[in-house]
């Protein structure tokens, strides 16, 4: 009798485990990864920066996460999909300061860059670097301004494009230090270094990143950061507010966003897997190399600095005339 009685036992027990394994084979298999859409070009900053994070944050998350490109008309088109999602926190997008360009530059945009997004995390800021091609021969941003009042409209900064970030931090250096300097926009960040570091034009802004080697081997010389702060990677880089521009003050940024409506508890949920990834050592090293200074900055704090961020860009392109349609 206890013989039979354990058997039976034995029989449920296994029974049990069978149809546990079983759920969790459904259960892996109903488990759909996380889109990730990164509205630029597979090797940008932006998409280096999706794929470190899309591993660990995947842990976090407890479903894989799949970087998707979705490139071109700076970054519209990978916008206009993700506003269009689920607002379930199955897909999200990784968008940069050109989010809060776009609606400057294009006469018409498929949605609206606050109204029709959930803003979730900003990762952080990209410093940008004032560089020279070192036949200029300035090495200080006095020296520079001298130089370009001495010869209005005669020497010319680059950029990756109209409208881009490195466009308008060129025109907001211009405006400040009330110089005239001619604006050469390039399709992308690539042609453009290859020029200045050929003397085509003689200065403009870069990121870190981009920079950092170029610097150290004396291709480029490194004027003044644009940020607030002095950057890590080039302590001895005074800042543009050092250097005489005391209003000067202009980065790029990453941040991660959902479509509108999403619901308050899962943002909440959502930032704080964000957050913990941000804070994993080998993300922050990640990030670092990558020139991005992270600040993981919560959706309560995200809103109102989406709405700072076009109203200083409304500006800076309406003093740049920046217009692409």
């Amino acid at each position: 009798m206890r013989t039979s009685l354990f058997r039976q036992a034995c029989k449920a027990l296994a029974t049990l485990a069978t149809l546990a394994l079983i759920g969790g084979s459904v259960h892996a298999q109903d488990a759909k990864p996380v889109r990730l859409i990164v509205p630029t070009q597979p090797g940008s900053q932006a998409d280096a920066v999706a794929r470190a994070l899309s591993q660990p944050l995947g842990r976090h998350l407890g479903h894989s996460v799949v970087v998707e490109n979705i490139a071109g008309a700076g970054g519209v088109p990978g916008t206009q999909q993700l506003v269009r999602v689920p607002k379930d926190g199955s897909t999200l997008g990784l968008i940069s300061s050109n989010h809060v360009i776009n609606p400057f530059i294009y006469k018409q945009l498929p949605y609206d860059s606050l109204k029709d997004i959930t803003p979730i995390t900003v990762i952080g800021t990209l410093p940008l670097v004032l560089v020279v091609n070192p036949a200029v021969g300035a090495q200080t941003t006095k020296q520079l301004i001298a130089l370009l009042k001495s010869k209005p409209g005669e020497l010319n900064y680059g950029s990756s494009g109209n409208g881009t970030v490195l466009h308008l931090a060129g025109q907001l250096f211009a405006s400040e230090a009330k110089v005239d300097i001619r604006h050469v926009p390039y399709k992308g960040a690539g042609n453009y270094t290859t020029d200045l570091i050929g003397g085509q034009v003689q200065m403009g802004f870069l990121t870190v990143q981009t920079v950092l080697p170029l610097i150290k081997a004396g291709k480029l010389k490194a004027i003044a950061v644009s940020t607030a702060q002095r950057v890590p990677t080039l302590p001895d880089v005074p800042t543009l507010a050092e250097s005489g521009l005391p209003r000067y003050n202009f980065d790029a940024w990453l941040a991660i966003v959902g479509p509108a409506g999403m619901p308050k508890q899962g943002v909440q949920d959502l930032q704080s897997k964000i957050q913990a990834t941000l804070q994993e050592r080998d993300v922050q090293e990640h990030l670092a190399a990558q020139g991005v200074v992270v600040t993981g900055t919560g959706a309560e704090a995200a809103a109102p600095f989406f709405r700072s961020e076009l109203d200083k860009h409304a500006r800076i392109v309406k003093q740049a005339g920046a217009t692409l349609n």
